[in-house]
């Protein structure tokens, strides 16, 4: 079980990970965090024992490099289309043989405990660090099959997921079309002996997926917490009670 971390600040980062999470998602894609911010938000992560995972904002095999020479335990590829998308995306995440990541960062290492020596890292970086897609298009459904073998995890992002099949996810009502693709996808993952991840709103969810099998699931966002938060204490304080729809997605 992880959170997603959306707004910038270490503070922040060890609020999340104090939650219990047992992982925290640096969310660089659609959140307001930036190159500096990452690389403070993943060492607060990892300093308290849980693992700072990366969504870096495109393919970019820089992304790739910036993410994972921040120190962080995994990255988390967006908007993945094609199969060789995807071999792109490992060969940027792999020291070689197996890839082309250059060497030479020694930030890395300070968020492994305990800490590896440069030799150490270099030899149990390919093995160790997750690399996760995301399936959220049609074209990355139509392949799931032959993505999900090429990576640690395969992710699910139902919303932009919804949109790409022509199945959006409207007032948070999700049509059996798009259930029919999330046990594809789990599927795919399971049958290649591989690990499938999928994006929550809110614990309720998050439990009904973990009943379903889903093994890494996203619990929720620190920026839909923080508002939902805020509603219920304001309308209960007013005497009105809890919202009855909470201020997320």
């Amino acid at each position: 079980m992880g959170v997603w971390q959306m707004l910038p600040g270490a503070n922040i980062s060890r609020i999340l990970a104090r939650s219990g999470a047992d992982w925290v998602m640096v969310d660089c894609e659609h959140g307001n965090i930036d190159d500096a911010a990452m690389h403070e938000a993943v060492p607060a992560i990892a300093a308290l024992g849980v693992s700072p995972i990366v969504r870096i904002p495109d393919l970019q095999p820089s992304m790739v490099k910036r993410a994972l020479d921040s120190g962080a335990h995994g990255i988390l590829a967006p908007l993945i289309r094609t199969v060789e998308d995807v071999k792109n995306l490992v060969t940027a995440a792999k020291f070689p043989p197996e890839g082309k990541r250059g060497f030479g960062s020694p930030i890395a290492m300070q968020n492994f405990n305990p800490m590896p020596t440069f030799t150490e890292y270099l030899q149990q970086a390919n093995e160790s660090l997750l690399t996760m897609v995301q399936i959220e298009t049609q074209e990355a459904l139509d392949s799931v099959e032959e993505i999900a073998p090429l990576v640690d995890v395969i992710f699910i992002g139902p919303f932009d997921l919804g949109n790409n099949i022509g199945h959006p996810i409207i007032e948070g009502k999700m049509d059996p079309e798009l259930d029919e693709a999330i046990e594809r996808i789990l599927k795919a993952a399971v049958t290649a002996g591989k690990k499938c991840g999928i994006f929550c709103t809110g614990g309720e969810q998050a439990k009904q997926y973990a009943d379903k099998g889903f093994h890494m699931i996203s619990v929720a966002t620190d920026y839909t917490l923080l508002g939902a938060a805020m509603a219920d204490s304001l309308s209960i304080a007013r005497g009105q009670g809890k919202q009855d729809k909470p201020a997320s997605y």
